[in-house]
């Protein structure tokens, strides 16, 4: 967990993601990056910077796991952050009114604004997501194959229209090293109850890179090194 703490404190520092006074609203699905992300920003509040607060907003899709979802205040209880969950209708709408053949994108884009207006509503000023570094290159990955863009997500984007700032401290940290710190904290990970879930163009971008991965050892460093090179997206070295 020590390696990750660094990892975050780099990224902080080279892109000034949190100031003094902050108040950080954290995205927290119950999944693996969300809880780690949780439990590194409880710690960077309580061993480096303890001006700033914390609050973690989860949203209740709709998928009929309201019960399991609120069981995530008692991890937000032990680690002293402030817990609020909102309830949607975002599966309804989606999957039986819409009835969208890629749901994947109304559903992203209805979560994004739900999370971003309760966040304001906390009186936050920021707002931390989960995304690690394979998600940068996946995101960078599904733009040049998709769209022919050379493009993906910033370490740090500032929302105008909602006076915010997304905010993503995990950028250097890797998958892997996530799944070896959630295998020891005592947190229940929680299943990602979306019936699209594993048939994402992202879940095929993820097993297409672990398989380019297997065949060039590293690979997946060095497209992240270039993004970083080419300043894409305000990636530096």
């Amino acid at each position: 967990m020590q390696k990750i703490l660094n990892q975050v404190c780099k990224a902080v520092e080279q892109y000034e993601l949190i100031a003094f006074k902050d108040k950080i609203a954290i995205g927290l699905s119950g999944g693996k990056d969300s809880l780690v992300l949780l439990y590194i920003l409880a710690k960077y509040r309580d061993y480096i910077d303890s001006s700033i607060n914390l609050t973690a907003i989860t949203i209740d899709i709709g998928f009929g796991n309201f019960e399991e979802l609120l069981n995530l205040k008692l991890v937000c209880d032990q680690l002293k952050v402030d817990f609020k969950i909102e309830r949607t209708d975002i599966a309804k709408i989606v999957f039986n009114i819409r009835k969208e053949r890629n749901p994947c994108s109304l559903c992203a884009r209805m979560r994004r604004g739900v999370l971003h207006d309760t966040a304001k509503l906390q009186g936050c000023n920021k707002l931390a997501l989960g995304h690690h570094l394979d998600d940068v290159i996946e995101t960078y990955m599904l733009n040049l194959f998709n769209e022919g863009r050379i493009a993906t997500f910033a370490p740090k984007t500032y929302l105008s229209r909602k006076d915010i700032y997304l905010i993503r401290p995990l950028v250097y940290v890797q998958e892997r090293d996530i799944k070896r710190a959630i295998s020891k904290m005592q947190f229940n990970v929680l299943k990602n109850p979306c019936p699209n879930n594993k048939i994402s163009a992202r879940a095929e971008m993820k097993t297409y890179l672990a398989n380019l991965e297997k065949a060039n050892k590293g690979v997946k460093n060095r497209i992240f090194g270039a993004i970083c090179r080419a300043n894409i997206s305000g990636f530096r070295v």
